[in-house]
């Protein structure tokens, strides 16, 4: 191995994060990424997971690997948990046997929501759900076997491509002339790919970073209901939006009121530049087919 070259692992790599991963690869040509999924790595399976490491010679392993559907994991706890929690803490520990970075994307719902200023990663979490609570237990299990961990926890988590809301809002309000959205959550949409980039950048310019948890999400916050409305608004959509309250739509899983999380420590520690989500959202529609 050259000595000047890094070796990443992305985890994950057919999801909406590890997607983004892969189309800002080819920017960075002194990187050199191993995409992976569960198609040819089982991030459950100890003995798959050490002959990869054997083989390959890894800096860094940033897990996009995740169990997202929070609806869905109120019913599928145990499947949640294999994957935000046990996958995770097993991972962690065989990067920590090879010297390995891992980088482990958590989430917001880690909080209860009852906060009403940014969330500090030195705040109590509370999950109001499993998905959030699956997402805690991964947090916990890698910090329990690895010191070379960086965990970042983002929130409304959208890209180009994949299930999100942004591509739910677009094609709800392509098939219906009016739709519901909730307006008493209050978060901050963030753009896979300033996500994306925040970790190459901090890959690139801190080699040996100061392990902890991070937040990163971007500026500025919105409820549900503003952000379908700034989505409306960029793709020149016209069906109507009615603001309802979270109690008019009753989801399996409870969400978190309030979810911003503080990005201070993020923008100190590693001179990340954080854009605001509108621009950012702009950004990703921006020459995108409708």
């Amino acid at each position: 191995m050259e000595a000047h070259q890094t070796n990443i692992l992305v985890t994950g790599a057919s999801g909406q994060l590890g997607n983004v991963f892969q189309y800002l690869a080819p920017n960075h040509p002194e990187l050199n990424f191993l995409f992976t999924d569960k198609s040819n790595l089982d991030i459950n399976n100890a003995e798959e997971l050490n002959a990869f490491f054997t083989q390959h010679p890894i800096h860094y392993c940033i897990n996009c690997a995740a169990y997202t559907a929070v609806d869905r994991a109120e019913r599928e706890q145990e499947q949640a948990f294999a994957i935000n929690d046990n996958a995770v803490g097993l991972l962690a520990k065989i990067c920590h046997q090879h010297e390995v970075w891992l980088f482990h994307i958590s989430t917001d719902y880690v909080f209860d929501g009852t906060k009403s200023s940014g969330y500090l990663e030195t705040d109590p979490t509370g999950p109001v759900n499993v998905y959030g609570a699956s997402k805690l237990a991964g947090e916990r299990a890698a910090q329990a076997v690895n010191d070379k961990l960086i965990i970042i926890r983002t929130s409304w988590l959208y890209a180009k491509a994949g299930h999100n809301f942004v591509n739910s809002m677009i094609r709800l309000m392509k098939e219906k002339p009016a739709i519901n959205v909730v307006n008493d959550q209050i978060g901050s949409p963030t753009y896979a790919n300033d996500l994306a980039t925040a970790i190459i950048h901090i890959i690139l310019n801190y080699p040996d970073p100061t392990p902890g948890i991070y937040h990163y999400s971007n500026s500025g916050s919105c409820s549900w209901y503003e952000f379908a409305a700034e989505i409306k608004s960029i793709c020149g959509l016209t069906a109507t939006i009615t603001p309802i309250p979270a109690a008019s739509y009753p989801t399996p899983a409870k969400r978190p009121a309030f979810s911003i999380l503080n990005t201070e420590k993020i923008q100190h520690s590693f001179h990340t530049a954080i854009p605001h989500w509108k621009d950012s959202l702009a950004s990703c529609l921006d020459n995108r087919e409708l």
